[in-house]
């Protein structure tokens, strides 16, 4: 008997009729070896891009509740032509939505977490011999309303149910072949990776890379799930996302990452005293807003100045908060940057190796880029710079870790 294996498909790769009548040809050829196959499918092209801008066009202030029904359309659109086109095909396929294969999730209207999927549905249509073809991004809270999962949140949806039906592994299809060394487009000899660990993958898609999202590679990691990240037109094997081995931590440095979509904000002439911090963030959590990076200068004459970085798309809010935090606390007052960058290396091998960060702290001062703020984790150290030195620093890192090199482990 073959394996069960989920593939899930990005919009690039169902953009149009064509594309979904050449998707449908690649499960066909799964299927045709003897595998059960799970299909998960995002919304053609931009198509949630442009039912956001529905949404505004209405009103700028949205119901998230009744976003997510518009937003929900969009996968609704491409599994039923997925599924039509298997059909023509000659493969039984059936299709469904999020709430149809049974994926409940909280109530968090438009970034929804899954709290357990049953899939019986699904089950019931492989025991049937079809290919069931389930919409990504969407599902339905405990109270019967329809969610989304967030941006990307079909690579969810795809490593969820590779998680619930006990798959072999879970494709995730898209317009890129594989995780490189850095962005191809910045770094002409970036090196596609043949495997990555979870915590690599987890640290590159939270501080920038755009090939999988960080809560997909969260969840694969909890239950075990691997990820084979590949080219919807290429045939070419691409990367492995698994637990780490011993060869991976040979390697020092993995990966150089970038984002570009990042604002600083900062707080200025704080009262330094117990509580403020806690004010601040406090305040800040409340609205649902993420905080990335931290950093508290030393007091002086007892005030002190806490600057943070968040999503460029949450700073106007995040500045309202600020401004009025401000006034009940005190503070002189608040500002904002956006023309900002983090630049980020990542590997686990960074764990049992000495002066990682020294070398890369040298390489961006030789090219005359000055560091703003620094993070730390285990395997990974990131740096806020001026956002016209990002392509400058990410080639220098490139170079100066000789990622380039296949380290033939």
């Amino acid at each position: 008997m073959g394996q069960l294996i989920v593939q899930k498909y990005g919009g690039s790769s169902v953009a149009d009729v064509d594309k979904i009548a050449s998707v449908a040809r690649r499960v066909a050829r799964t299927a045709a070896e003897g595998h059960r196959v799970v299909v998960v499918v995002s919304a053609m092209g931009r198509t949630t891009d442009g039912l956001v801008d529905l949404a505004h066009a209405v009103t700028p202030t949205p119901d998230p509740r009744e976003l997510d029904v518009v937003l929900a359309t969009g996968e609704q659109v491409t599994i039923g032509l997925l599924a039509m086109a298997l059909q023509a095909q000659g493969v039984p396929a059936r299709s469904f939505t999020g709430p149809q294969v049974g994926l409940v999730t909280d109530a968090a209207h438009t970034r929804a977490r899954i709290t357990r999927i049953t899939g019986e549905r699904i089950g019931a249509a492989l025991e049937a011999g079809q290919v069931a073809v389930v919409a990504g991004f969407q599902g339905i809270s405990e109270a019967g309303d329809l969610t989304t999962l967030g941006r990307g949140g079909s690579d969810l949806t795809g490593v969820a149910l590779a998680a619930a039906l006990k798959a072999d592994v879970c494709e995730i299809f898209t317009d890129v072949d594989g995780v490189y060394t850095a962005d191809p487009n910045v770094v002409p000899d970036a090196r596609k990776l043949a495997r990555v660990s979870y915590d690599e993958m987890l640290e590159m898609a939270a501080l920038g890379a755009r090939v999988l999202q960080a809560r997909s590679v969260e969840f694969a990691k909890k239950y075990g799930v691997p990820v084979h990240v590949r080219s919807t037109f290429k045939p070419d094997p691409g990367t492995l996302v698994t637990r780490e081995d011993a060869r991976m931590e040979a390697v020092v440095v993995t990966g150089i990452t970038h984002d570009r979509g990042q604002a600083k904000l900062s707080i200025l002439r704080v009262p330094d005293r117990p509580g403020i911090a806690s004010r601040v963030f406090g305040s800040l959590g409340a609205r649902e807003i993420v905080v990335d990076m931290i950093v508290q200068n030393i007091s002086r004459d007892g005030y002190t100045d806490i600057s943070f970085t968040l999503a460029r798309g949450d700073r106007q809010r995040a500045e309202a908060v600020l401004a009025e935090v401000a006034r009940e606390i005190g503070a002189e007052g608040a500002k904002a940057d956006d023309r900002i960058a983090k630049v980020s290396i990542v590997g686990v091998g960074m764990r049992s190796h000495a002066g990682v960060a020294a070398r890369m702290f040298e390489t961006l001062s030789r090219e005359g880029i000055n560091i703003q703020m620094i993070s730390t984790s285990e395997i990974a150290v990131s740096c806020v710079i001026e956002d016209k030195y990002t392509e400058l620093a990410v080639r220098a890192l490139h170079d100066a870790f000789e990622l380039a090199a296949d380290p033939g482990v």
